[in-house]
Order: C-alpha cells, then sequence, then structure tokens
C-alpha cells in the first residue's frame, strides 16, 4: 500500500515538472507580426511657414503720356502676348501740336524754296561776271540754312507724331493679365499702371522668419500639402518640390524664398497653400505607420514588456516627410521594443 502511494506521488511530480515549461514557452511566444526596437535617427528638420501661388515676375503696363484712356481691351485671366495692344490713350493736345509743327514744316519749306530759287540766278549771274564770288557764296549760306529749318520742323513735327503714338499701351510679357481695373473714359498720367501681367513661370513663394533665412538653402525639400485639382490627371495630394532661390533682402522681419513644385496650378495666382520647408535635420524616433493604431481618436502602439507581453501605449505622433512613417513623440522612448501584428516574427532594424 505504501509502495503505490510512492509510485502515484512520482508520477504526479514527473507530470508537474512537464507542465511548468509549457506554460513558460506560452508566455515567451509573440503573435505573428512584427517587431521594431526604436532608435533615434537623423531626419529632415521640416519648418510650417505661409506660401502662395506666384510667377517669377509681374510685369506692369503703364501709360507712357498724358490722357485719356479711350480703351481697354483685356481683363482679369485674359491671356496676353508680349507687344499685343491692350489699350489707347488719346492727347488732344498733341493733336493740335503735330499740326502746328506741320505748319512750321510747310512755312519752311516755301523759304527753302525761295533761297534755292535765289541761289540759282545768282550762280548764273556769277557765272557771267554780274556778281562777285563774295555774294554767291551768301547765297549759298542762305539756302543751306533754309534746307535746315526744313529738316528741323519736320524733326519736330515726326516727335510730336511719335508722342502720339506712344498713347498706344503695350502688353509687356506674354501672360495672364491679373490686374486691369481702370475703366475706359479715365483720365490717367504718365508712369500711371494700367494693367499687370504674369511673367515668368509659376513658382510657389514662400515667406519665412528672418531667424530661419540662413538655414535654408537653394535645393532644400518643400512640401506642400493637398491642394486638389479640378482637371482630370492632375496630381493630388501632397506634392514635394525644392527651393530654387532664397532673396537676399529682410522685408517686414520676413525673407522671400521662391521654389519649383511640380504641377502647380496657376488659375489663381495668389492662392494661399500650407507648406513646410527643409530647415535642417534632427534626430528623432521614426517608425512605419503599420507600429500605429488609432482606437477612438487616440493613436496607440503595441509594445513589447519583459515576459514577451504586449502591452497597447498611447503616443503622439507626427508626420514625416516619407508618407509611409510617421514621427513618435512622446509615449515611448529609445530602446523600446513595438510589435504589429498580421506578418511572421522578425526584428526590424530601425
Amino acid at each position: 500500500m505504501g509502495k503505490g502511494y510512492w509510485l502515484a506521488g512520482a508520477v504526479l511530480a514527473l507530470s508537474a515538472c512537464g507542465g511548468e515549461p509549457e506554460r513558460g514557452a506560452a508566455a515567451a511566444t509573440l503573435p505573428a507580426g512584427t517587431t521594431l526596437r526604436l532608435a533615434a535617427a537623423q531626419i529632415a528638420d521640416m519648418k510650417a511657414v505661409g506660401a502662395e501661388i506666384a510667377t517669377r515676375d509681374q510685369a506692369e503696363a503703364l501709360a507712357r503720356i498724358a490722357g485719356t484712356l479711350v480703351t481697354l481691351s483685356v481683363r482679369e485671366g485674359d491671356t496676353v502676348e508680349k507687344g499685343q495692344r491692350i489699350g489707347m490713350i488719346v492727347d488732344s493736345r498733341l493733336g493740335y501740336e503735330t499740326s502746328a509743327y506741320g505748319a512750321q514744316v510747310a512755312a519752311a519749306q516755301a523759304e527753302a524754296a525761295r533761297a534755292n530759287a535765289d541761289l540759282a540766278r545768282i550762280r548764273d549771274l556769277y557765272g557771267h561776271g554780274a556778281y562777285a564770288k563774295a555774294r554767291l557764296d551768301q547765297a549759298v549760306a542762305a539756302a543751306r540754312a533754309a534746307d535746315a529749318q526744313v529738316a528741323a520742323a519736320r524733326a519736330q513735327q515726326g516727335a510730336s507724331a511719335s508722342v502720339a503714338g506712344q498713347g498706344a499701351v503695350l502688353a509687356p510679357a506674354s501672360g495672364r493679365v491679373l490686374r486691369a481695373d481702370i475703366p475706359a473714359g479715365s483720365v490717367v498720367a504718365p508712369g500711371m499702371s494700367i494693367a499687370t501681367v504674369t511673367a515668368g513661370p509659376p513658382v510657389l513663394r514662400l515667406m519665412l522668419p528672418e531667424s530661419a533665412a540662413g538655414q535654408v538653402r537653394p535645393g532644400a525639400r518643400v512640401i506642400v500639402g493637398d491642394m486638389g485639382s479640378n482637371d482630370a490627371g492632375a496630381p493630388s495630394g501632397p506634392r514635394e518640390g525644392s527651393v530654387t532661390q532664397v532673396y537676399p533682402a529682410v522685408t517686414g522681419g520676413q525673407v522671400r524664398v521662391d521654389a519649383t513644385l511640380p504641377g502647380l496650378d496657376t488659375r489663381f495666382i495668389g492662392r494661399r497653400v500650407s507648406a513646410s520647408v527643409e530647415v535642417g535635420t534632427r534626430r528623432a524616433l521614426v517608425v512605419p505607420r503599420a507600429f500605429v493604431t488609432t482606437r477612438y481618436g487616440m493613436d496607440q502602439v503595441q509594445l513589447v514588456t519583459g515576459g514577451k507581453r504586449l502591452s497597447m501605449v498611447p503616443v503622439q505622433i507626427a508626420p514625416t516627410t516619407d508618407l509611409d512613417r510617421v514621427e513618435i513623440l512622446s509615449g515611448v522612448a529609445a530602446g523600446d521594443t513595438l510589435f504589429a501584428p498580421g506578418k511572421p516574427v522578425k526584428a526590424v532594424c530601425p
């Protein structure tokens, strides 16, 4: 009887010893998925700034003479070619002035005809010995002076007509009309802007605080949020471009920066968009977006704790230049291990 109890106790003891490793193995096994050990890495430091769609330059169609704007043939949004006449300014005073110069030309021509007739007669008499050489020279000088008076009067008439011709308002560049708000019939002065025309390729114009001006270089990345598109086939979503020029001047505490952007929509010059520009690098915790889940408006990650147990930890994240990766701002630290279910277990190096 005692021997039977001893055998039963031995069997129970062996069963208990065999059960402990099975429970330990179950506790140390993770579900199918991917693990990632967090480590700080260098990423681009992006600064959010204001931006607007603009053109490289803007050209002004100016009035060259004073007068009345009798016609203006363009409106905002119209496309014009360089040198195209878009308006006409008329100064009635110039017409009277040109007529007066025309009368002076006629008078000078009559005087020149008389002087040349006198010269021909005196030259004939000089040939017959009736006049001295001095009288001939005097007649030649008078004829030349009369011809010069004709040339001067014609030049004045041409100058007056040329000024009148400057009443034509010409497009200074090929592009789209941004502003043409002076109505026909208005009195204008020399140098007054009649219309504004885009000039040069479209650019994205950024305004940076002067403290960040020294951190931006040509070639730096620029990311613009979704601007939307009404054109079939046009790109949508965030777009990436690069800085092309940093202007060496500070105005109102801001520095102007131009950037190129593929598929830039120029239908609305001056449209404001949200943008971020690269101002250097910094160290941050960056993970693939698959490791972050959002539940009830809260971002969470699965943290692998001691004994390979999983626990949900809320985190604060921020977007990066890579749409497939996010930056973790708080909630976990470097050295922690994250878990993403759904794939065979393997370690991912940051």
